[in-house]
């Protein structure tokens, strides 16, 4: 074992680094990704490592970007494309979800379109209007795409990995919020792939569930519950799309209790479809209804109020204390 203190964002550098080495095929571009590194220096040195053939700016046109991608994937390359913000990303939805979630099917799985959208996603950085968003839910709602949400500088590394080396196209939600966290981290051990997700804490009383920016949250109530004598399991979604309903289930059959924790708004949310996921499968377990702790649905608010919408350790123990315990 060979540990090493890493932020996500040097986990995610070392993974496009370690995949531009070992694959030809592979491609990084988007906005401001060459020279510069990327607006949060994720793509730091790789121009001057690999030469702006393999790692270059594009002109600021996220549509262009995709549709380059499109054209590079369908001529045998590994596109990994960045967004610079989830906001910014709406124009290329239109490549997205007409092209490169539909090409396999539409070529009868004659033509994969192997490309990894990078999208700097969800709050928690004061960020101004179109630099802060939670977009999940638009890519997950699409058929054709894998959606990855990493928590930790582990699973950024192993899954941006998997992603990169999947024949099918991934959108990569980074948690700008987390760019920074840094913890020890051994590049050598493989971690959950695609369609995994994970117990990060073991519980009794009740299973918090939540991916990307939310599962340190969740933790974090968790902790603060063991000091009120209560039990808190967490699971870390990490893939949205595939989702691992086994994982998530027996977690949640061994507790009977689930709060679903995400910063997008509710309605018609990720949130919303592991809801009722849990209910569907867990309802004869269950000692309540599944809660739900979201942001709140109203466009993303200015900086100075987006801790007032961001999921909260009061709020998750708050949904976790509505779970009918008296009847239990």
């Amino acid at each position: 074992m060979t540990l090493e203190k890493l932020t996500m964002a040097q986990a995610l550098n070392r993974a496009l680094r370690d995949a531009l080495a070992d694959d030809p095929s592979v491609l990084v571009f988007g906005e401001d990704v060459g020279a510069l590194g990327g607006v949060f220096r994720i793509t730091d040195g790789l121009t001057a490592e690999f030469g702006t053939d393999r790692c270059f700016d594009t002109p600021l046109a996220e549509s262009g970007i995709m549709g380059l991608a499109v054209g590079l994937a369908m001529n045998g390359m590994r596109p990994v494309v960045e967004m610079q913000f989830d906001a910014f990303a709406y124009p290329a939805f239109e490549q997205i979800v007409s092209h490169v979630a539909k090409f396999r099917n539409r070529t009868r799985g004659r033509v994969g379109l192997p490309i990894v959208i990078r999208v700097p996603y969800a709050g928690g950085i004061g960020g101004v209007e179109h630099h802060c968003d939670s977009s999940e839910s638009y890519y997950a709602h699409t058929p054709g795409l894998h959606v990855l949400a990493p928590a930790n500088a582990a699973d950024a590394y192993g899954l941006l990995r998997e992603a990169i080396a999947s024949p099918d196209p991934v959108v990569f939600l980074e948690p700008k919020k987390l760019y920074w966290s840094k913890e020890n981290v051994d590049l050598t051990r493989s971690v959950p792939g695609i369609g995994t997700a994970a117990v990060v804490r073991e519980g009794t009383d009740a299973t918090l569930i939540a991916y990307g920016p939310s599962v340190p949250t969740a933790l974090e109530a968790a902790e603060v519950a063991a000091g009120e004598g209560r039990s808190l399991q967490v699971v870390d979604v990490r893939s949205i799309v595939p989702f691992d309903d086994a994982t998530v289930c027996a977690a949640v059959r061994g507790t009977g209790r689930a709060v679903v924790v995400a910063e997008a708004a509710g309605f018609a949310s990720v949130a919303s479809e592991i809801a009722a996921r849990v209910t569907e499968r867990c309802f004869h377990y269950m000692a309540a209804p599944v809660r739900r702790v979201t942001g709140f649905d109203i466009p993303y608010p200015p900086p100075k109020f987006e801790h007032f919408h961001l999921p909260s350790v009061d709020r998750i123990l708050d949904a976790v204390d509505d779970l009918q315990w008296e009847d239990a």
